[in-house]
């Protein structure tokens, strides 16, 4: 017979469980799964990435509404447990009861709050879920706004470097002498500080917070030294505490943590507990590895079957793209201890081994941690390494005193050797994967063993195991260079542009290993666009990084002259600028002015030295530059809609300028167009544009990708709004998904086919919080950028510089 299982808390310690029972035998358990957050299982240790933008929600669900629907979870989320009745066996809720046979409780943990004076103010919060995440990012989304983080250990420090990256002012207070004091010394403290302050993040060790200032919402943190920092968010992630509450109140035993044997059970015998609540042995755990352990620990003992939960070693990771940090062991000093310590001050690469009678009891890393799974190997083993201790710092690749192999480091790990330890896979479970199943990918590899699923930390000694395993069968995916500057591809360089904050050409060229000293006519625009699209705060445009016709804001024509396109908002304009049109044609002898494709007047046959004095009488009359040069939006086609027209259904032409005046000026990948069409008649030919909308009855049809040039192709349905705001909120937020991650001069058709519709559609249409991120990052981008460069130039401000012909050496890649 069936029996109720009844879990409290769906984090990723019981979901793990679940999936283990599940595994092993579907049918044993009807499920019954609470949870007080509004969702379901989803790894939190990637709440770091969402916080600075280079994940979104959706990209870290564990278990989305189809895994709990296929497995016969009933799900009760946003629901808390108030009540457990033992002698019943019954859990309570707001709504009932729910009876079990057996209970798992995995409550978690809660963070500390300390009782400082205004730790109740808005503004000051905790960084443990998804919802503090949420609350971080609705105030990094405010323009210059400030951060104050209070606690340097691993939560504090992803916390910072998140809120950094969004673009807020951010400092660190630590009561510790140096940062992460628990899992490095203060020598790796000292270069982690410093790789932290180069990010523009300012850290303040041996901070006495006195005292949160603020009416109703919080202003500044005071110490006691008497500093003052303004803020406008208060992160408070000085610890946390098993939450035990419902336990307690239920009569299990409690010590520090819920207490439990060594097969996960309580002290009633029908439930058992897991995960950050847990006390095992005297011991709280707050690492997923061992949680992970213990969930494999309750499956078995849920199933009847003998099992023992066994701590193992811990390493610690942070989880800050571009700080590589890797401790494991006891690394604090003793008479009984001897130490071997590599520096490399130049390359920032910090190594410390802890060693008691010829046995490595801890080790820190700091710049280069590849060898960490080798020596942590080492530690959980106990092994005699004098035979090697005089290569030992430098790791497997030179055990024995052995010229080094780039593989020889994974090559010489043994198969008990732990490589991803968030999921507890060892080597050799990855070896036989690959060699029994004929796995050839990292993604094969990943569904097999789970390994490189959760942090990402491992993934590249995942790769190389494959690499190793599979010989000289194993292919590595081709990627072609940008360039011949470099050996990275577009998508690498925007990756690395970002996670090592580089804000300049020059840093790029230096940091990442430029072949040249400056680049090259293929890579500096691309380059320049890249640095513009992620540092809109920080980056200046290179106008010599940009081709000839954004170098001198119009179009070159073959004989050497330039067409001038001015902007009509939807193709709309007036008599007077008509009159100021015809005035320029005739004062500036225009050989022809044309209709474009696009619902405006081109003048053609401008010479070159007749720009600015032409620019300067159309901006007199209120005419902006149409950039029909640029690599951004062009135009936005419009039909005359319901004004007008009896088979109207919206006002096609009104959303038509309402969105040409959001988007003009906003650099892209590509050149962008778009249409509105005031029905399905199409007669704005919004159904082959980058982006267009078909207004109907119901609202509005929004389709992308589509190309009416050398290629030919329709739109693709992204969506429908139901209001004019919706829609204008869904194109936004696409032209900024495009502009952060396409590749430069992929025009939006061709970057869909890359990453998929579906991708698309997850982040504009079904993820509202991170449309909502994604708005905002583009209309702080147009404060910045939104400028006629005509009219720019005529009030004296910066412009591009207006170069001979001779000097355009970019024309050609045109």
């Amino acid at each position: 017979m069936t029996q109720k299982l009844v879990v409290i808390g769906a984090g990723m310690a019981s979901g793990r469980a679940l999936e283990h029972l599940f595994e092993a035998d579907p049918e044993a358990y009807e499920v019954t799964l609470f949870n007080g957050e509004p969702r379901g299982n989803y790894n939190r240790l990637m709440l770091s990435p969402v916080l600075s933008g280079e994940k979104t929600y959706e990209e870290i669900v564990t278990h989305d509404d189809d895994w709990y629907a296929g497995n016969k979870v009933r799900t009760r989320f946003g629901e808390h447990v108030t009540r457990i009745d033992r002698a019943r066996r019954t859990v309570l809720t707001k709504t009932g009861e729910t009876e079990y046979d057996k209970l798992l409780i995995a409550t978690g943990s809660m963070p500390f709050m300390p009782p400082l004076p205004g730790k109740d103010l808005e503004g000051v919060m905790p960084y443990r879920d998804l919802d503090d995440v949420n609350r971080m990012l609705d105030v990094a989304a405010l323009p210059g706004a400030r951060a104050v983080v209070i606690g340097g250990g691993l939560l504090g420090l992803e916390a910072a470097a998140g809120l950094r990256l969004r673009g807020m002012e951010v400092v660190v207070l630590h009561v510790m002498g140096h940062l992460m004091e628990r899992q490095l010394d203060p020598s790796a403290g000292y270069l982690l500080r410093k790789d932290l302050e180069r990010r523009g993040i300012k850290i303040h060790c041996e901070a006495q917070t006195k005292v949160i200032l603020g009416n109703n919402r919080v202003e500044a943190v005071a110490l006691e030294d008497g500093t003052i920092y303004p803020a406008d968010i208060v992160v408070i992630a000085v610890g946390i505490r098993p939450e035990t509450r419902v336990a307690k109140d239920a009569g299990i035993e409690i010590a520090r943590g819920i207490v439990v044997d060594d097969a996960m059970r309580t002290s009633d015998p029908h439930i058992l507990s897991i995960g950050e609540c847990v006390e095992h042995a005297g011991i709280v755990y707050g690492l997923v590895a061992p949680l992970y352990d213990q969930a494999k620990v309750v499956a078995r003992t849920l199933l009847g079957e003998e099992a023992c939960f066994v701590p193992v070693e811990l390493a610690t990771k942070l989880k800050v793209t571009g700080c590589d940090l890797f401790s494991a062991g006891d690394f604090a000093e003793g008479p009984d201890r001897e130490e071997i310590v590599f520096r490399d001050v130049a390359r920032g690469v910090y190594k410390r081994l802890v060693l008691k009678d010829d046995v490595i009891i801890g080790v820190v890393m700091y710049g280069d941690t590849a060898d960490g799974a080798w020596f942590l190997g080492k530690i959980k083993a106990r092994e005699d390494i004098s035979a090697c201790r005089d290569t030992l710092i430098f790791g497997p690749a030179y055990a024995g005193g052995a010229a080094p192999d780039p593989m020889a480091a994974i090559a010489a790990l043994p198969d008990d050797a732990e490589i991803c330890g968030c999921n507890g896979v060892c080597k050799g479970r990855i070896v036989s994967a690959i060699t029994e199943g004929g796995l050839t990918t990292l993604d094969e590899v990943r569904a097999s063993t789970r390994a490189s699923t959760s942090c990402g930390q491992c993934t590249g000694l995942v790769e190389q195991v494959l690499a190793v395993t599979l010989g000289d069968s194993f292919v590595m995916p081709a990627a072609k260079p940008m360039c011949k500057c470099t050996d990275l591809t577009h998508e690498d360089l925007r990756r690395l542009i970002k996670a090592k904050e580089l804000k300049s050409m020059p840093a790029v060229w230096q940091e990442l290993g430029w072949k040249t000293s400056c680049g090259c006519h293929s890579c500096r625009p691309a380059l320049n666009f890249y640095l513009l699209a992620d540092w809109p705060d920080d980056y200046v445009d290179d106008a010599q990084s940009r081709f000839i016709n954004e170098r001198v804001h119009a179009n070159i024509q073959k004989d050497g002259t330039f067409s001038v396109v001015p902007r009509m908002w939807g193709g709309v304009t007036t008599p007077g600028e008509l009159r100021a049109i015809a005035d320029a044609a005739e004062k500036y002898n225009v050989p022809m002015v044309k209709v474009t494709g696009g619902q405006r007047l081109d003048l053609l046959g401008v010479k070159k030295e007749d720009l600015p004095a032409m620019w300067a009488d159309l901006n007199a009359a209120g005419l902006v530059s149409g950039h029909a040069y640029t690599k951004g939006l062009r135009t936005v086609k419009t039909c005359v809609g319901t004004d007008f027209c009896r088979f109207g259904t919206q006002d096609s032409t009104g959303f038509g300028i309402r969105l040409e005046k959001r988007l003009w000026g906003s650099w892209t990948p590509h050149k962008v167009k778009l249409a509105v069409s005031g029905c399905p008649r199409n007669c704005a030919e919004a159904t082959c544009k980058d982006v267009g909308v078909v207004c109907t009855d119901a609202g509005y049809n929004i389709g992308v990708g589509g190309a009416a040039g050398l290629d030919l192709k329709a739109t693709e349905p992204l969506t429908t709004a139901k209001t004019e705001d919706e829609a204008m909120e869904i194109t936004v937020a696409f032209i900024q998904l495009f502009r952060e991650n396409a590749r430069y001069l992929d025009r939006p058709y061709r970057w869909i086919e890359k990453v998929g519709l579906d991708w698309v559609k997850e982040r504009v249409v079904d993820d509202l919080e991170g449309r909502a991120a994604l708005v905002a990052r583009f209309d702080h981008s147009q404060t910045i950028y939104q400028t006629d460069p005509w009219a720019e130039r005529a009030r004296g401000g910066e412009a591009h510089e207006f170069v001979p012909l001779a000097d355009l050496t970019l024309r050609a890649a045109e």
